[in-house]
């Protein structure tokens, strides 16, 4: 278990990113920082930058969650972005999709010692749900490129849907690698929008579109 003084100091940015959720995103920091290394959720140098890192950079997503939506997380892993955001939004509703069973333990532990009544684990392959659900958008951090992320998650989506994938500095070599794909599955409107350049030293880069099934 990391040292309390190793786990990074909330910065200011939480209260407002946050809100009046800011009390339940601290709590979900303790057990993360606490537990998170031992569990294999987060590396051995993640601990002090906590904050900035992972739950800040989840957390500036939350506005372009659509008031009600109903999202899909791919591979939430230890809880971000979708564990973040639905803290945050509990307006909407989040289904966790996750294909490792002792982290879907984890992110059902936390919604219940949390108290959150607006999401659900799934236990699966994003692949695995296509057919089962629609949402109106789908979100993920660090899964994969979107070459390939792509055709895991549009078959999530409802006609109209968005993505909102959280992407680092090469997110538009990406682009360029997966036009065919775009193109493929009707993926329309597409850009990459910088998050939280007033709140975070380093802002965070989202990838986003819609799908456009007909017309």
């Amino acid at each position: 278990m990391p040292e309390a003084s190793l786990i990074e100091t909330e910065p200011a940015a939480a209260v407002t990113l946050a809100g009046e959720r800011v009390d339940v995103l601290r709590a979900f920091a303790k057990q993360l920082g606490e537990r998170g290394e031992e569990l294999g959720l987060i590396g051995p140098l993640e601990a002090p930058r906590l904050w900035t890192r992972h739950l800040l950079n989840s957390a500036v997503l939350a506005p372009l969650v659509s008031h009600g939506a109903r999202v899909a997380d791919i591979g939430t892993g230890g809880g971000m972005p979708g564990l973040v955001l639905a803290i945050i939004r509990p307006d909407a509703r989040f289904l966790f999709v996750e294909p490792m069973e002792r982290r879907c333990v984890w992110l059902q532990e936390q919604i219940d010692l949390l108290g959150i009544e607006n999401a659900e684990v799934r236990r699966g392959r994003a692949e695995e749900f296509h057919g089962a659900f629609e949402v109106d958008q789908v979100t993920a951090r660090a899964v994969t490129a979107l070459r390939k992320l792509i055709p895991l998650t549009a078959p999530l989506l409802r006609d109209g849907g968005e993505m909102l994938f959280l992407k680092g500095a090469s997110v538009e070599q990406e682009i360029d690698g997966a036009k065919k794909v775009l193109q493929k599955h009707r993926v329309r409107d597409v850009t990459v929008e910088e998050l939280g350049t007033d709140l975070l030293a380093e802002t965070t880069r989202v990838f986003r579109a819609k799908l456009v099934r007909h017309g």
